[in-house]
């Protein structure tokens, strides 16, 4: 089962992007860590959900190969699932690219990239218990 897509942006300062935002009316949501430089920080305008994510966490959290001056690695569709293994396993053995291995992070997701057709990275994420 699918739920509650987004569509994350990657930045170099999420700070500035996040302020570029809120400027259409955004309103932060989530971010991480709660105090000092964000990593990630989550808006939500009329029911659609932006990440911006920094490119910096995005290498070392998660081992991507980003680079945002090259097409198809300044954004990312995000995808919520039930089983971020599962679903990783079922796309590898269809020939989707895997970007980076399912893994814990923070201290409530399990997360997962591959790539789609055109080599865009796709995150899968799932709350843990």
């Amino acid at each position: 089962m699918f739920t509650s897509p987004q569509v994350n942006v990657y930045a170099r300062d999420v700070a500035r992007s996040v302020e570029f935002y809120r400027a259409f009316g955004f309103e932060e949501t989530f971010r991480t860590p709660r105090e000092g430089d964000p990593i990630h920080v989550e808006l939500q305008l009329d029911g659609f959900t932006l990440g911006v994510a920094a490119v910096s966490s995005a290498i070392a959290d998660h081992g991507l190969d980003l680079d945002p001056d090259r097409p198809g690695r300044g954004m990312e569709v995000a995808i919520w699932t039930d089983d971020v293994d599962g679903v990783v396993e079922q796309l590898a053995a269809a020939g989707a690219p895997v970007l980076s291995e399912p893994h814990d992070w923070l201290d409530s997701l399990r997360v997962a990239w591959v790539a789609d057709p055109d080599g865009n990275p796709v995150e899968l994420v799932q709350r843990r218990p």
